[in-house]
């Protein structure tokens, strides 16, 4: 007795642990009892009853990546290129991703390769490559509405490649040297454009720094024949007054002014208008030292030898 004891307590055993389940981290089963959806189970250990229940999906709720193959897609102005999206999306609800749909994963692929078709026909192919970023984000938000009844996150949709025909690239690849060489050219011109105007403004620089030095030269030079004017002058002026002050009388003033003027004749050739004073105080002068002998350095005439007499003994 007590040994069939212990061989059900061991068939129960046996038949507990092959009907437990640990689910691991950030995964979920779908349990269904007798064919119908039961309950979800998160990370942890669990028991199923058997043959009642059995796990009908098994989900992963990590971050995945779908990656599509590259999709013919066709431009507003005709242009077929090839392209090819990588999604990143997660299952946040197992029991949507489990009953939602057949294959969601095939139905995800299937709606970004439509979406993109009718996102790229409304552009030309100048605007769809330049227009990564607003076809991303429409793509991204149509993806993420459409598949929320399946369970499904999309967190964000990038196109991967972009690729046109072949004579559209060489087409593109022309216009891009000719671009460069436009910039090339503009660039060279606005150089010499800059030197020019450098050279130019150098040139003004110098030629107005030049003026204003002359300018201070000039200044400077007139100020000093202005200064030896005033300086001249104001010895003269101080010369008359220690005159006046000595009590010199006006026949010496006059006969300074004439000294003045031989000292201004100076051996040269060259005129002198002699003043009617001037002319006046020479006669004047000439008269006193003719009546008063003072001033005549004249040596007087020697005089005249006597005859000698004839001695009448030696005729």
């Amino acid at each position: 007795m007590p040994a069939v004891i212990i061989s059900i307590v061991v068939v129960l055993l046996i038949f507990i642990f092959a009907n437990a389940k640990i689910v691991p981290q950030a995964h979920e089963y779908v349990i269904e009892f007798l064919g119908k959806y039961k309950t979800t189970w998160s990370a942890g250990f669990h028991v199923k009853i058997p043959l009642v229940e059995k796990i009908s999906k098994k989900v992963t709720l990590k971050e995945q990546v779908l990656d599509s193959p590259p999709q013919p897609v066709i431009t507003k102005d005709n242009v077929t290129m090839q392209i090819d999206t990588v999604i990143y999306y997660a299952v946040y609800d197992a029991k949507l991703y489990a009953y939602g749909a057949v294959n969601p994963i095939s139905a995800l692929s299937n709606l970004a390769a439509t979406t993109l078709r009718n996102l790229v026909g409304e552009l030309e192919l100048d605007g769809t490559l330049t227009s990564r970023d607003t076809i991303n984000a429409k793509m991204t938000e149509i993806l993420d509405d459409a598949t929320d009844k399946w369970g499904i996150k999309v967190n964000r949709v990038e196109l991967k490649n972009i690729i046109p025909p072949a004579e559209i690239q060489n087409a593109m690849e022309k216009q891009m040297k000719a671009e460069r060489d436009r910039r090339e050219t503009l660039l060279q011109a606005e150089g010499h454009k800059a030197a020019a105007i450098t050279r130019a403004e150098g040139d003004k620089q110098a030629m107005i720094l030049a003026a204003e030095g002359e300018r201070d030269a000039r200044i400077a030079r007139a100020e000093g024949e202005a200064k030896a004017i005033y300086l001249s002058k104001k010895a003269e002026a101080d010369g008359l007054i220690a005159l006046r002050e000595a009590g010199v009388d006006a026949a010496v003033l006059e006969l300074k002014k004439y000294e003045a003027l031989v000292s201004m004749s100076n051996g040269k050739a060259s005129k002198i208008i002699v003043p009617t004073d001037a002319v006046n105080m020479t006669k004047a002068n000439v008269l006193f030292s003719e009546t008063t002998g003072l001033g005549d350095t004249t040596p007087e005439a020697p005089e005249a030898p006597a005859p000698k007499k004839t001695d009448p003994c030696c005729d």
